[in-house]
């Protein structure tokens, strides 16, 4: 299953430009933080339910869950996906697949070997191939097919529509060595993953021209080399179908067919339950009923204890029977119709659980981690000490422990952006940036200019109470070029007129608080007597800070709880400030459903209009329906659009509530995070980072997105300053991290050639490093280098590794060799059922 905020196509596209998902959203145990050497570190071990082939049975059908069917079928192109590399790699030759460890590994299904043979005065490569291997047609593997490929990637045709070359660009030229079997490719300059060339391998009729690269790999694959080939697609029925290859030339496959079938991850537990697949990505949730079921199955029919209706006390259940049979019929037709409902969901439950009684979750980490992305292209995060106090507000381990814990999974840190824990070259390169130090983050803070009020302060070269200063409220504000146009076309008034326009302002707002807030007379008054006393910018901002602290102390209690809740309790009872349209929101409201709570403005001073928004939306963790901020939002004057608790008080001003501030900016920055139902986790996440940087005086607007849209139209686009999204695990990090971490390069048109680096934070050094990686052949020396890549990557801070993801996988229990493969490539020859299961095994049942 994929996951959102994996960017899609990243698999393959990696070795390329510059992936989730989404994504995917593409979430080891991993040494701690050091600044020695290489460490020894262990990953997880992957969790297949291993079975020598001899106890695994001939025959039966298995049918795997995917998310949908692919896009394409040629791995180079640019909306390949995870589908895509799942399905291929049982149908094409992969040569250098990786290992349990994370390492390329000689296939001997198709290489005897492959080996540097010179180095001077260039890099030459031998491939000897396995006599034995041939295309599904009966032709030989041989040197056209990789001379074929090389010509299509490496990049000087542009009529091959192709996402990827990295490696190819290096090769001079390929010829044919002493016989049929050997091919010769020698590279104009060094180049450390050879391995990573063709991988997966093409059959030259494919990559032979652009018509059959760019249109006839994209549904069909006529001519393979796997233990499968292609038998069928089929659109209607959202499957890929694959048949037992005769003339595969390695161990037989065990299944007569395996079938790749689309079921959307919500889907997932009634596939399960009702046999309609038999491996399938999972999250917590499902596993969590599987464990249930397969506890529940010694229960002797007795009903179960959780599930729909499992929390009706018997009071509940008999006030229930009793309106149901009562004299009041129209009572007893609603409470009939809610027990029927409820019956209904228990004995659909029930045999869901049954069904999913036959299947075990296997788990390990996913070859894969989610980051913290900070964009770093403009606003505060432009500012490296800014980013800097960002990561170290985080406590990494709480992240870690938030996701993996529960799943029983090691929750430690991740300490490297290039190398996962238990692959060799592993270090914890976090050292470079520092530990998690709310001290130190708020230091860099105020070194950057950001302080506490802030916020509440005018720009600077305004005097206060100045006419600018007021029109800044309505976007006018000194520093700006239209407002330092208008001021210095109008001047400063002068101080009766000032004090004139002052008193008329005050004396609205009393009245608009008299019918928006209901303040008795003798708060009134006493407000009076203070503005009256005060003199200036100051008494103003006095007076503002003790009336919103007075709200606060006699309504406020229940807004300070509501704002330490999670983002699910928040949820209930909530309303929406602003959409009234009333004064002080300046944009026309926008219709939006608020589950029949009418909508309530709260007056709000349009200085601190910007942060108390903020801070509102912090309170609630969530947005509209849509998930984006309404144009209203971002306007002066109030709240709008955010959402409250009923009966909550307008926040206090930033200056109030600790949040830091610039020139009469608040430091508030755009979280995006999906929004669909599988993303869960990743908000669980997100919350507990805005919390975290709540406490360095760093606010966020959360804003919730579709997932489909998440990775595209936001995390791609840049349209967000932190996102969490993922990248996979690589055998070759040299080749693979250069894209990701590639200084932004000016194209000719004013905008930024970012590769794959969407955080658009990078430097010269880092590419260099990269560069240097690459071409180095020695391979300890090459790990050096990119430790040190990785260590300038930390400091940079625009990526936060947080943690290796989970892989979760529910499986037949009767099913052998397959599951939670880790970082190891599938041996799909190997995968079927125990033998002492064939008779009645569940590939038996009806689909």
């Amino acid at each position: 299953m994929s996951h959102v905020g994996v960017p899609r196509g990243t698999v393959r596209k990696r070795r390329s430009l510059a992936l989730l998902t989404t994504g995917v959203l593409t979430i080891p145990v991993l040494a701690g933080c050091s600044s020695g050497g290489e460490e020894t570190s262990r990953g997880v071990p992957q969790d297949i339910a291993p079975a020598a082939r001899q106890a695994v049975s001939d025959g039966s059908t298995v049918n795997w869950a995917v998310d949908a069917l692919p896009a394409t079928f040629n791995a180079f192109q640019a909306d390949a996906d995870s589908a895509t590399t799942r399905i291929t790699g049982a149908l094409l030759p992969a040569l250098f697949p990786m290992d349990a460890s994370g390492q390329p590994k000689l296939n001997p299904d198709y290489l005897e070997s492959a080996k540097i043979i010179e180095r001077e005065p260039k890099q030459v490569v031998l491939y000897k191939l396995n006599q034995q291997a041939v295309w599904s047609d009966g032709r030989e593997i041989g040197a056209p097919d990789f001379v074929a490929q090389w010509r299509a990637l490496r990049g000087k045709d542009s009529a091959f529509w192709t996402a990827r070359n990295s490696g190819y660009e290096r090769i001079e030229k390929i010829e044919r060595g002493a016989d049929d079997l050997q091919v010769r490719v020698t590279f104009s300059k060094p180049y450390a993953d050879w391995r990573s060339l063709f991988s997966p391998l093409y059959p030259k009729e494919i990559t032979g021209s652009p018509d059959a690269f760019n249109d006839g790999a994209r549904t069909t694959l006529k001519n393979t080399a796997g233990p499968f080939v292609l038998r069928g697609v089929s659109k209607a029925k959202g499957t890929v179908t694959l048949a037992r290859n005769p003339r595969w030339w390695g161990d037989k496959a065990k299944l007569d067919t395996l079938v790749f079938r689309a079921v959307a991850a919500g889907d997932r537990t009634q596939a399960l339950a009702d046999g309609t697949v038999d491996v399938a990505d999972i999250d917590a949730s499902t596993a969590d009923r599987i464990a249930l079921a397969r506890r529940d199955r010694g229960s002797n029919g007795q009903p179960l204890a959780h599930g729909p209706g499992a929390e009706t006390t018997p009071a509940a259940a008999l006030r229930s029977w009793a309106l149901a049979h009562g004299s009041d019929e129209e009572a007893a037709e609603i409470a009939q119709a809610a027990r029927e409902k409820n019956r209904k969901a228990v004995v659909a439950y029930t045999a869901e659980q049954k069904g999913l009684r036959d299947f075990a979750v296997r788990k390990s980490l996913e070859p894969a981690y989610t980051q913290l992305a900070l964009n770093g292209e403009s606003g505060p995060l432009a500012d490296d000490r800014v980013r800097r106090a960002v990561a170290r507000a985080l406590d990494r381990e709480e992240l870690a422990r938030t996701v993996l814990g529960p799943l029983g999974l090691p929750a430690k840190p991740l300490g490297s952006h290039l190398v996962l824990a238990g692959q060799p070259g592993y270090k914890d390169g976090s050292g470079a940036l520092g530990d998690q130090n709310t001290k130190e983050a708020q230091a860099l803070l105020a070194d950057a200019g950001w302080t506490r009020g802030g916020a509440a302060q005018p720009p600077k070269d305004t005097k206060a109470g100045s006419e600018a200063e007021k029109k800044g409220a309505k976007g006018d504000a000194p520093g700006t070029e239209e407002g330092a146009e208008k001021e210095a076309a109008e001047g400063p008034k002068d101080d009766k007129e000032a004090k004139s326009e002052k008193a008329e302002n005050e004396k609205k707002a009393e009245q608009d608080g008299e019918k928006k807030a209901g303040q008795d007379g003798e708060e009134e008054k006493a407000g009076k007597k203070t503005e009256r006393d005060g003199e200036g910018s100051t008494a103003e901002n006095s007076t503002a800070e003790d009336s919103t602290a007075e709200g606060e102390k006699a309504e406020g209690e229940k807004a300070d709880r509501a704002s330490e809740d999670s983002a699910a309790s928040r949820d209930e009872g909530l309303y929406i400030v602003g959409e009234d349209n009333k004064p002080g929101g300046h944009a026309p409201a926008r219709a939006v459903s608020t589950g029949g709570v009418s909508a309530v403005h709260v007056l709000a001073p349009a200085r601190t209009a910007a942060a108390q928004s903020a801070a509102l939306l912090r309170q609630a963790g969530a947005l509209g329906e849509d998930g984006a901020v309404a144009a209203q939002d971002k306007q002066p004057g109030g709240a709008a659009g955010a959402y409250a608790p009923v009966g909550t008080a307008a926040p206090a001003p930033a200056a109030a509530k600790g949040q830091l501030g610039k020139d009469g900016k608040a430091l508030t920055l755009r979280f995006v995070l999906p929004s669909g139902p599988g993303s869960q986790s990743l908000r669980s996440v997100g919350d507990r980072i805005a919390v975290m940087l709540e406490k360095i005086g760093i606010g966020t607007e959360i804003i919730k997105v579709p997932d489909e849209s998440y990775f595209k139209d936001h995390v791609a686009s840049g349209a967000y300053d932190l996102a969490l999204y993922s990248w996979p695990a690589t055998a070759y990090p040299a080749t693979d991290g250069r894209p990701i971490y590639a200084k932004p390069e000016p194209a000719t048109d004013g905008s930024l050639l970012v590769e794959q680096n969407y955080t658009r934070v990078g430097t010269d050094h880092i590419d260099q490093l990269f560069d240097q990686a690459a071409a180095e052949l020695d391979e300890k020396a090459a790990r050096e280098l990119l430790k040190q890549a990785d260590a300038r990557i930390w400091a940079a801070a625009g990526s936060i590794p947080l943690f290796q993801r989970p892989q979760l996988v529910a499986v037949d229990k009767k099913l052998a060799n397959v599951g939670a493969f880790g970082f190891a490539a599938p041996r799909y020859q190997d995968i079927g059922f125990k033998n002492r299961q064939a008779a009645g095994s569940p590939a038996d049942r009806k689909k």
